[in-house]
């Protein structure tokens, strides 16, 4: 079923709307969750709740990728999951990632539609496995390990394109006026 099709059976307020996410996108909601969570029980829990908060965001939000909508939506309840679960003791592959970040992005009281765009185009200029190295890395949560695994390099390479990637990032940020 394609998600236009899926999207109208929320619309319709038909149960059969949850059975197709969970069928199209099940998969990559619990990998999402898992990468933040590192717990099976917790990262189920917050990909059932990712289908109960889908279903009362739509209606009236009628998304333009249910993929994007519903991978966001588990995202953000992994992270919140995780905040509440270790207050004191981080994910560290988390923190890392987060931490790796820090250098590169602008002070909170930037922007932010500005800079969603100015990401957007950044991420778009770069090659396929840059973007997809950073994608996995800062919007997923993929350990170097995995994402090294995943695209037939070594832990360091991944690393090394990673820390390329940020600088550049960095530089074009610099370049447009934001304080990083």
């Amino acid at each position: 079923m394609n998600d236009q099709d899926i999207i109208n059976l929320y619309f319709a307020r038909d149960e059969q709307a949850i059975r197709e996410t969970d069928n199209k996108y099940g998969n990559l909601c619990m990998q999402i969750s898992m990468n933040v969570l590192a717990s099976k029980p917790d990262a189920e829990e917050c990909v059932s709740d990712t289908y109960l908060k889908t279903w009362n965001s739509i209606p009236p939000t009628r998304p333009n990728s249910l993929c994007a909508f519903v991978c966001k939506i588990a995202r953000n309840l992994s992270l919140n999951r995780l905040r509440d679960l270790r207050r004191d003791k981080r994910n560290r592959e988390l923190t890392l990632s987060f931490e790796e970040l820090e250098d590169c992005i602008p002070m909170p009281d930037e922007p932010k539609n500005e800079l969603s765009h100015l990401l957007t185009e950044f991420l778009n200029k770069q090659n396929e496995d840059d973007r997809v190295l950073f994608m996995g890395r800062y919007w997923f949560h993929c350990s170097v390990t995995d994402l090294a695994k995943r695209m037939g390099m070594k832990p360091n390479a991944v690393s090394q394109r990673l820390y390329k990637t940020r600088e550049k990032l960095r530089a074009l940020l610099e370049e447009r006026g934001y304080r990083v």
